[in-house]
């Protein structure tokens, strides 16, 4: 079961910089020293940290790494090596600093004074979130509903008129004001809506505490002794409440199980292989409680009843490498989502997946009584389970599909069923839709499902599609003020196409009954989005998504920005962003690149581009670049890049085998230093992530690994693009010494006049997913953004 709401927040207040031990040296030329200069540089020489000898050795391999001494972010001489780069950084920056307080404005002038989500019924509450006017971070409320409030307006209308008392459940900006910084990771609402339990990083280092506030005081209960916590699932009578904890590395690997008001906790599952993760949640109808164990690639998964939990522990299937396993339960039969190999599924390839349904006491078998097959170029991708339906969502095609089907399904006929036979509604989608993904869907027995409709020119849309009916209602949209003139409406009776898998006997997919005008707003009047196919180095084609504005449409002259990630089969992010808009208006394209590694039409799309195939992922990168380029969309020298976390490995490996593809690159807390990272076993991550990367042990993968290195390949004496690299002190996903060891060696290796303008910019006090809140991120967005005009040259032009 989904979180009710998913944000990442952070805060943090300033840190007194220390005496800087190691040596800089003070003065040097500035950039117009050069032919033809575009931009200036301080007039101080960038910091030069220490180097000390440090030998690696491996499969015979033997090379010296002299900053491997920042590893140990201890060291009072690292610490103060970063805050006399952050000095660095904002002398570089500080003939930005009007146009980054004109970005600024630009994005807050775009955000509603109240930002809020549509209320979500679950039992007899309705349940939401909101960011109160002129504060930072959500609010977490509820009130109690009334019967047939299952629109928009009627919803909102409880709300407003303040029909039912409203209660706040958890206020993100009272923790940050008590801390200095607030993520909350998970929360869960008990099923008799009594306790909120939900788990808490005060300090970036995602090492959370659970907390546990009961709801018909608002007080948290005192002395609940849990740390290092990640999942969590509340026993049926929600009497209990489950959850996981880490080991040293970060790791879950235990599930406890503790009674709510007593100092009893017991220990119920141990995973001692230390590939794999543990994670818990309940099936939907909340009367089983799964257990899963995952790696990258496997899993498995044990069941028990939500009732006596200590009684009835019981593993679905032996553990199968490449093999993976998700629980649902309906009705006495049990729904897995898998890619177990049968005989029954035929030709289907094994990394794609089918449902198998079996009676509850035939779990461990997986003697399936029938089996749910998707249709013919049609990948099965996750389910929602619901007493009356069940919802798939497919992929046809790289286009997100998603459909119901009524149940209950008769389990009986054992034999093998395609969906199209199941007499599926498609949920209909704008024609101009990017992807469409489950919205919040906590209650079992409602016949209303949200999705969540994206694109980068379209603010996003949450759609409740009535699964009994067979109708749908747009029920919210993100707002977006000070842009009006680029707005226009589209009314659903000739707006809605759904690009969607042929199906047959799908009577209802031009025949929906609509309920009141449907309407929402786009900026495709103003902005264009293209979708391409490029050609990478093997013929393979690569989905390539380039937005632009109308008024300056690419003629061959424009800066353009290219984005990607690559990694864990994760689907590259491409949703509407108001604060897009400031680079849009200013003549940008803005490209992302669907490159292999990533998510794709079905899992092969991430072998392609993981392990022993990495490279695939770098040659699709550079071949997107030259294709902006060669296609007129971006001039040559105005090309810039931007990677996050391990999509910067991408960027980094780019510029290293084309230092002249981009003019600027932006790598935010990269993962970079791939080779020792992975040889170190001690920090969080790494075994797992020798599924997704290598393992540099094995040495034909240390050769693999050895080919693509950022930090191992970077060009001696060649002009590198300029930089701004960012990391967080507090990162354990990705250690900060990553960036700052990129940018040390940056300098030492490549041409010393550019390399100057490859700053590092460190957040001493935050985590792995940034600073701040709504201001925050457009603080920093505002930055690198300001960072790509002035290096790009579009300083003295920045207005629109």
């Amino acid at each position: 079961m989904s979180t009710i709401f998913n944000l990442l927040s952070k805060s943090i207040k300033p840190r007194k910089t220390p005496k800087f031990l190691g040596t800089i040296s003070l003065t040097f030329s500035t950039l117009s020293s050069l032919k033809n200069p575009i931009f200036l540089i301080p007039s101080i020489n960038p910091p030069i940290p220490k180097k000390l000898p440090f030998n690696v050795n491996i499969h015979g391999c033997v090379w010296d790494d002299p900053y491997h001494w920042m590893c140990n972010i201890n060291d009072p001489d690292f610490t103060s090596y970063l805050h006399l780069e952050n000095s660095y950084a904002d002398d570089f920056m500080d003939d930005t600093v009007n146009l980054q307080k004109d970005l600024f404005f630009e994005m807050g002038s775009r955000l509603p004074s109240k930002i809020e989500t549509p209320p979500e019924r679950w039992g007899p509450w309705l349940y939401y979130q909101y960011i109160p006017e002129g504060k930072e971070y959500p609010v977490l409320c509820r009130r109690l509903g009334t019967e047939g409030s299952a629109r928009l307006g009627s919803l909102f209308t409880v709300i407003k008129k303040a029909f039912r008392k409203e209660e706040m459940l958890l206020d993100w900006n009272e923790i940050a004001e008590k801390y200095g910084y607030v993520h909350v990771g998970t929360c869960r609402v008990s099923p008799d809506h009594t306790f909120l339990a939900y788990t808490l990083d005060t300090n970036g280092s995602e090492r959370f505490f659970l907390q546990i506030k009961d709801l018909r005081n608002g007080h948290v209960i005192p002395n609940i002794k849990a740390d290092s916590v990640v999942s969590l699932a509340w026993a049926q009578d929600s009497s209990a409440i489950f959850y996981t904890v880490c080991d040293d590395n970060q790791r879950p690997y235990r599930v406890h199980c503790k009674k709510v008001g007593s100092d009893v906790d017991t220990l119920m599952f141990t995973e001692d292989d230390s590939r794999f993760c543990v994670d818990i949640t309940s099936t939907k109808d909340g009367k089983f409680i799964t257990i899963n164990s995952n790696s990258r690639t496997s899993s498995e998964v044990f069941v028990f009843d939500a009732i006596s939990p200590l009684k009835s522990l019981r593993r679905v299937h032996k553990r199968i490498d490449g093999v993976q396993f998700f629980l649902e339960h309906h009705q006495g039969f049990f729904y897995v989502l898998t890619n177990n190999p049968s005989t029954k599924v035929g030709m289907l390839r094994r990394e794609n997946f089918y449902m198998g349904i079996c009676r509850v006491e035939d779990v461990d078998s997986s003697n399936w009584q029938s089996i749910i097959l998707p249709s013919e170029g049609t990948n099965l991708q996750d389910v929602d389970m619901f007493d009356k339906h069940l919802v798939l969502s497919l992929d046809k095609e790289g286009s997100s599909v998603m459909c119901s089907i009524n149940l209950p399904i008769d389990a009986n006929c054992k034999n093998v069923m395609d969906i199209k036979h199941l007499n599926p509604w498609i949920f209909p989608v704008p024609s101009d839709v990017c992807r469409t993904a489950p919205g919040s869907n906590h209650d079992y027995f409602t016949s209303a499902y949200r999705a969540v409709l994206s694109s980068p020119v379209m603010p996003d849309l949450v759609v409740e599609y009535d699964m009994s009916k067979r109708t749908f209602s747009v029920i919210h949209q993100e707002e977006v003020v000070q842009a009006t003139r680029n707005v226009h409406t589209i009314t659903s009776d000739h707006g809605i196409n759904a690009k969607l898998p042929k199906v047959e006997n799908d009577k209802h997919r031009h025949n929906h009954s609509f309920e009141g005008l449907q309407s929402w707003k786009d900026f495709s009047p103003s902005y264009a989005c293209e979708t391409h196919d490029v050609v990478s180095h093997d013929g393979t084609k690569v989905p390539l998504t380039i937005v632009y504005s109308k008024d300056k449409k690419p003629k061959g002259q424009s800066p353009g920005l290219l984005e990607a990630y690559g990694a864990y089969g994760e689907v590259l992010e491409k949703s509407w962003c108001p604060d897009r808009l400031s680079l849009l208006e200013r003549g940008w394209v803005l490209a992302f690149a669907d490159v292999r590694g990533g998510g794709g039409s079905d899992p092969s799309w991430h072998q392609q581009g993981s392990g022993a195939n990495k490279m695939n992922s770098v040659y699709d990168y550079v071949s997107c670049a030259k294709y902006l380029v060669n296609e007129g969309y971006a001039r040559k020298d105005r090309l810039a890049a931007i990677g996050y976390s391990a999509g910067s490995l991408l960027v980094g490996a780019a510029i290293n085998s084309h230092p002249a593809l981009f003019s600027a690159a932006i790598l935010k807390v990269p993962f970079l230093d791939i080779c020792n990272t992975l040889m170190d076993e001690s920090l969080p991550l790494t075994i797992l992530d020798h599924e997704e990367f290598g393992n540099p042990k094995i040495k034909s993968e240390f050769e693999t690994l050895m080919k693509y290195s950022p930090y191992d390949n970077i060009n001696r004496g060649s002009c590198y693009p300029a930089m701004l690299v960012t990391a967080a002190f507090n990162d354990t996903r990705v250690g900060v010494w990553e960036a700052a060891k990129w940018v040390a060696k940056v300098r030492e290796t490549t041409c010393t006049t550019c390399s100057r303008a490859v700053i590092l910019k460190t957040e001493m006090k935050g985590g792995h997913f940034g600073e701040g809140g709504r201001y925050g991120h457009s603080k920093e967005k505002a930055y690198e953004y300001a960072f790509i005009l002035k290096v790009i040259g579009l300083l003295d032009n920045s207005g629109h």
